[in-house]
């Protein structure tokens, strides 16, 4: 029993002399020690550029690259200095403190003397880990102050070669997509994208939409408008309402100019002074009075929006080639207008038909006009059939006779049953003959 207390006593005193040594060895090199850490400690932060995290003894404080790296490296460096320097200091002026010590690459962990000491921090640690991940994981829990600091950068792409790209993030053109517009036939023409996108929905948009209403334009007809025509919703107000008052003093109708802007979404985009010589143009080259003017205007309102290049040539086949009179001319503008910008090679083919190969004279054939908004095979198809049958007659003062209008105008089923007097099938057999 003795002899194991002595051998106690004799442990202890030897642990006690290696303690005083090594305490004596930390003392002397503690100025030593305090450089090496700091340098050590630099050179990590300088080489991860990771968030890190910092123990203060009390608290954790967290970095990141993210928010000013140059700032935030150099707090690092001074914190981890003066902490590893109060440390080793006073080693010296306080011989109870316990020192803990680990290289950087591992773990640091220490009670600092000049900070409270709590069991918690113990148990922290620093991680300098070079293979550490740039970006916390997504399942670590945050507060709601941390989340409403965290930047998130904008989507938009800052250059595409399609509007689709920024729909999302654009209120103007994801309202557009909303009234009907095809963004991929606007974004064909040059610059007009790049238009929409600077455009802002309730100061630009939003009022040409409602002065598009108060005139009597369908709300099912904003995107085919603004598809058709985007320019109009950089035109100003007071020159949109100008030419508007103008086609009302030419007595045109609300309802009419309602439907005439919906057909010719570019009818706005011109001045009062170009409508103005338009319509004083077809009036005196067809020599129509004012009412029957409104009449071919209010049904083909692009009269007024086209060039008038292709007005005039076809004017002049029907007067030089294919040898109708004036009033036969008038007679036909009035009754269909799209003659006036038909192609003119179909308006020849189809007089050449009619006239040389059906045998109809100019008054017959200017009778029904509609004849030439017809298709050329319906019509060369309907008289071979006719013909192959014995049935062709166009001629009025004798029996059997058959119109031009209903020869064009009827569908196959009552063709065959009342003109022709024949089955469908017998008419599908005789086009494969074709």
């Amino acid at each position: 029993m003795q002899a194991a207390y002595k051998h106690k006593i004799s442990m202890a005193t030897s642990c006690a002399h290696l303690c005083l040594q090594c305490r004596s060895l930390l003392c002397s090199k503690k100025v030593a020690s305090t450089w090496q850490y700091y340098t050590h400690v630099r050179h990590c932060v300088r080489v991860t550029q990771v968030p890190t995290k910092i123990l203060d003894g009390s608290s954790i404080v967290k970095g990141t690259h993210k928010t000013n790296p140059a700032k935030q490296m150099q707090k690092q460096q001074v914190f981890c200095y003066s902490d590893f320097a109060a440390k080793h200091l006073a080693t010296g002026a306080e011989e109870n403190k316990d020192v803990e010590e680990t290289s950087c690459a591992d773990v640091v962990a220490f009670k600092s003397p000049m900070l409270p000491i709590r069991d918690a921090v113990l148990e922290s640690q620093v991680s300098l880990d070079l293979d550490a991940a740039a970006e916390f994981s997504a399942f670590e829990v945050i507060s709601d102050e941390e989340a409403v600091r965290i930047s998130v950068p904008s989507a938009m792409p800052p250059a595409s070669t399609s509007l689709r790209d920024y729909v999302d993030h654009s209120e103007t053109l994801s309202k557009l997509v909303q009234l009907g517009v095809n963004l991929w036939k606007i974004e064909q023409r040059p610059n007009v994208g790049s238009m929409l996108l600077r455009l802002n929905f309730n100061a630009d948009v939003a009022p040409r939409l409602l002065f598009l209403k108060e005139i009597g334009v369908e709300d099912s007809c904003f995107g085919y408008i603004i598809t058709q025509n985007p320019f109009i919703l950089t035109e100003s107000l007071e020159n949109l309402q100008s030419r508007v008052n103008y086609l009302k003093s030419k007595k045109f109708s609300s309802e009419t100019v309602a439907s005439m802007v919906s057909r010719a979404p570019y009818l706005l985009n011109f001045s009062v002074k170009r409508l103005d010589n338009r319509l004083g143009f077809y009036q005196q080259q067809l020599k129509l009075s004012d009412s029957n003017t409104r009449n071919i205007v209010a049904r083909l309102p692009r009269l007024l929006c086209g060039s008038l290049e292709p007005v005039k040539e076809n004017l002049k086949v029907c007067e030089m080639e294919l040898g109708f009179k004036e009033n036969e001319i008038q007679h036909i503008v009035i009754a269909v207008p799209k003659v006036l910008t038909a192609d003119k090679r179909k308006l020849t083919k189809i007089f050449d038909f009619l006239h040389n190969i059906m045998k109809l004279p100019h008054n017959l054939i200017a009778k029904f006009p509609q004849v030439f908004n017809s298709k050329y095979l319906r019509i060369r198809e309907r008289h071979m059939f006719l013909d192959y049958l014995g049935k062709a007659q166009y001629d009025p003062t004798l029996p059997n006779y058959i119109s031009l209008d209903r020869l064009v105008s009827l569908p196959d089923e009552p063709f065959c049953n009342e003109l022709a007097l024949a089955t469908l099938e017998d008419f599908y057999l005789f086009q494969k003959t074709l």
